[in-house]
């Protein structure tokens, strides 16, 4: 019977144990039981009734009612009453329209219901709570290491028990090669916390780059105190890993504290990460002094920095030029991600090489649409001088103070290069009109005439085409085969955009085509 004793002590020991084991609040168990007892009193009084269950706090006691709302005309018997009758009922005169009387019902003999069907009725309340506190715990550890136990392994993936709850590690956030079996005790980086409406997922990771940064957080006080910054990362999982640190205090060596003795610490990250080869360099607000300590091993006779495009140009000699680039251009791919520059790597005779050809180019350009003589020319390009439409956008003045230039030959620049530029934006047009290109790659936010020609004649006349493009085959580069390198030409190299720039043109036209 639920009025004795035993029976309301047996109920609130269970909503205590129930709320100790999953560690949710006791009220959420107490409400569940209220609701139980409810839907069980339906059975015996009728389900068309209101029936409220109230479980006193603390003696227990259950008390049954039977909830009757005041309306001026009731229509269901069972769950309204009339002001009239609720008034005569409650034997008082301040009751209103809206309120709800309560009717105390006999107590019932369903003692099982209480303490047995109680716990499974509660059982959805319980868990929804559940699921609730366990989001609620692992959203506050987004971006900290977690560590658990290999659950199972599904196509690839890896189900970790982290106690009470699971975690995922999808296959390519795992090291590559690198085998888990069930029972094995790893740890992870947690990048996300997703809730849903059956729970959450938890997403860890062993490939992301912050996951060695925490691990060096674990291994070196200097970093967890605060004294050395980790500025920047890159890794290339499983092979190898760059870490640019820096340190607020100038008598302590970012690098050596990284390192420890005799190894110590960088080895236990190391170990960690399954042998990651962990290149630690000293970061520095000079892109220059950076870029040496990021292309090491290789040693840079000269550097040539763009800081408005974030490029840097590395000249070294042939010898230096394998260890620079790295073994399928890893060294200086990670180099690139730390300091967040593009890095072009030229040999000493690629770089004389490539200026000698700017300058003829320059020149050449220069002597067939200004007609100029070649001396002219070369004066022009070596002044600073490197398009056409920089000498239209020059004053006079600037064009005058060229030693050997007068004022006339001044102007008279001015006036061709301007009647140059009239002149090739009609010839862009009428070609643009003969090469039928899709008007949706014309309007192509941040590609211009020039770049729009040059497509239409490599045959790329659709947005879809562009879409399609690697960063690669835009703006060129290097690539390495059987030990060999050799140089990719890009389609809208002579335009000189950065590696961002044609990223975003890709990226725009991706948008657009496949939205």
């Amino acid at each position: 019977m639920l009025n004795q004793r035993s029976d309301k002590v047996e109920l609130l020991r269970i909503a205590e144990a129930v709320a100790l084991e999953k560690s949710i609040d006791k009220e959420i168990i107490l409400t569940s039981m209220e609701s139980a007892i409810q839907k069980a009193a339906k059975t015996r009084f009728g389900s068309e009734n209101d029936i409220r269950a109230i479980i006193n706090r603390t003696s227990g006691d259950i008390s049954l009612h039977k909830v009757l709302k005041i309306v001026d005309t009731p229509e269901n018997l069972d769950t309204e009453i009339s002001l009239e009758n609720a008034k005569k009922k409650e034997k008082k005169e301040d009751v209103k329209v809206g309120d709800e009387i309560f009717e105390q019902l006999p107590p019932v003999d369903f003692g099982r219901i209480a303490a047995q069907t109680a716990r499974q009725v509660i059982t959805q309340s319980v868990r929804a709570a559940e699921r609730e506190r366990q989001y609620n715990e692992f959203v506050g550890k987004k971006g900290e290491i977690l560590s658990g136990i290999v659950k199972r392994l599904e196509y690839g993936n890896v189900i970790i028990d982290l106690n009470r709850t699971e975690s995922i590690i999808r296959k390519e956030e795992l090291i590559p090669r690198e085998i888990l079996k069930t029972g094995d005790r790893v740890k992870a980086y947690c990048y996300d916390v997703i809730r849903e409406n059956k729970g959450h997922q938890i997403f860890l990771s062993r490939a992301h780059p912050k996951f060695m940064e925490k691990l060096f957080f674990l291994e070196v006080p200097e970093i967890y105190e605060g004294t050395i910054e980790i500025k920047s990362s890159a890794r290339d999982p499983g092979s190898r890993a760059k870490i640019c640190v820096y340190s607020k205090d100038s008598s302590i060596d970012p690098v050596g504290a990284c390192v420890g003795m005799r190894g110590s610490r960088v080895q236990s990250v190391v170990n960690e990460l399954q042998g990651e080869k962990i290149d630690i360099v000293h970061w520095s607000e000079d892109p220059a002094t950076l870029v040496v300590g990021a292309l090491s091993p290789a040693e840079i006779q000269r550097v040539i920095i763009d800081d408005q495009e974030r490029r840097i140009e590395v000249i070294l000699t042939e010898e230096n030029l394998s260890k620079a680039i790295g073994r399928r251009g890893q060294n200086v791919r990670l180099a690139s991600k730390i300091m967040n520059y593009e890095i072009d790597i030229l040999t000493e005779k690629e770089e004389a090489e490539k200026r000698q050809l700017d300058f003829k180019e320059k020149t050449e350009n220069f002597i067939k649409n200004l007609e100029v003589d070649e001396t002219l020319g070369q004066l022009l390009v070596a002044v600073g001088f490197s398009t056409i439409k920089e000498i239209h956008e020059a004053t006079l003045e600037d064009i005058s103070k060229i030693e050997g230039l007068d004022n006339n030959t001044a102007k008279e620049l001015k006036e061709r290069s301007a009647e140059y530029l009239i002149k090739e934006k009609e010839n862009i047009q009428k070609k643009l009109n003969e090469l039928g290109l899709e008007e949706s790659l014309i309007n192509l936010k941040g590609i211009t005439p020039g770049m729009l020609v040059t497509l239409g004649e490599k045959k790329i006349k659709t947005l879809k085409d562009f879409a399609e493009l690697a960063t690669d085959e835009l703006i060129g580069g290097y690539d390495e085969k059987n030990g060999k390198r050799f140089k990719i030409d890009g389609y809208l190299e002579e335009f000189a955009l950065t590696k961002k720039e044609a990223e975003d043109l890709i990226m725009s036209a991706r948008n657009i085509t496949f939205e």
